[in-house]
């Protein structure tokens, strides 16, 4: 009992050192791009939308790198489904309405609903092997090349520079230390608390992993989302979805195939999925509102009994 215990507290100190060190990391790329003068619309849809989803990819090399490799696919899909029904639910909620602008509509949601089905098939003989992880990735290049050139459009390198000082460049270091150490301590409890427990080390990945690692992109959701700023709380969940499908299952695919765990493929992809296909429906009518926020938490507590046999 003093062991699990033991392992929990580690496990939730190092899950916090991680989201906490990933948001210095991108708050200080944040201004290091600005005062190297690159684009704010490139640097919201390159460090922003990665810097979110750095736990995700962290905790997932360092999976590989343990052997637990069934722990990426979990982590990506539980990620994916932790953003839209529980920070966009949760989001919704509070504010009542949130209103989608047509350009995310028509640019980000079908790419992550095309992303989201090339993941369904490459996941679907419970592996992924290195070609398919070099698809995963051209997926991401593909948006990152087209949200460029989409939102690029009268838009200009900023000619107000500002003075790259060693604070930022020290952050960043810290932040990246932070980062692998939180990742590295989480994923040591995870092995340790699935072995006490004597459950698949994928079904806490899908869990507390990805609840945990979807911190950042509930944080940015909803504290845009109460200044207004319905389209970043939005896309912010649109860019972190389509990062951890591609990358964060792709990156570490190119070390070692990759294995799926049962519960991943006969859970979370169809809830997935789902999820996907429910999010770009109620983003048709550019309208999401608090009850549709609340049926989305409904079904995320759905998924997590799901996953412990509680239902």
């Amino acid at each position: 009992m003093l062991d699990l215990l033991f392992w929990i507290a580690i496990f939730v100190v190092s899950l916090a050192v991680l989201v906490k060190a990933a948001s210095y990391f991108t708050k200080y790329s944040e201004k290091l791009g600005s005062a190297l003068g690159i684009p704010q619309f490139i640097i919201g849809v390159t460090i922003i939308s990665i810097g979110t989803s750095l736990p995700e990819l962290a905790t997932s090399l360092i999976a590989v790198f343990k052997g637990s490799t069934e722990i990426v696919a979990g982590n990506a899909v539980g990620s994916n489904i932790a953003n839209i029904l529980l920070v966009v639910g949760l989001t919704a909620v509070l504010t009542r309405k949130m209103v989608v602008k047509r350009s995310l509509i028509n640019l980000d949601a079908p790419l992550l609903l095309a992303v989201t089905f090339l993941a369904g098939f490459v996941l679907w003989d419970k592996q992924v092997t290195f070609v398919e992880s070099l698809f995963l990735i051209a997926s991401y290049l593909v948006y990152i090349l087209y949200s460029v050139y989409s939102r690029s459009k009268g838009e200009e390198s900023s000619s107000k520079k500002g003075k790259v000082s060693f604070k930022m460049v020290a952050m960043i270091a810290l932040g990246g230390l932070g980062v692998y150490l939180g990742a590295k301590y989480s994923i040591d409890s995870v092995l340790n608390i699935s072995e006490i427990l004597k459950i698949n080390s994928s079904v806490i990945a899908l869990s507390a992993i990805a609840l945990g690692t979807s911190l950042p992109e509930v944080l940015v959701s909803i504290s845009a989302a109460r200044k207004g700023n319905y389209e970043m709380a939005l896309g912010n969940v649109f860019g972190s979805n389509i990062f951890n499908i591609a990358m964060v299952i792709g990156i570490p695919g190119l070390i070692s195939t990759l294995d799926v765990s049962g519960e991943t493929f006969l859970i979370a992809i169809p809830f997935m999925v789902a999820a996907t296909i429910l999010y770009v429906v109620s983003g048709i009518s550019q309208k999401i509102y608090g009850w549709e926020g609340a049926l989305y938490l409904v079904i995320y507590f759905l998924f997590i009994g799901k996953l412990f046999g509680l239902v």
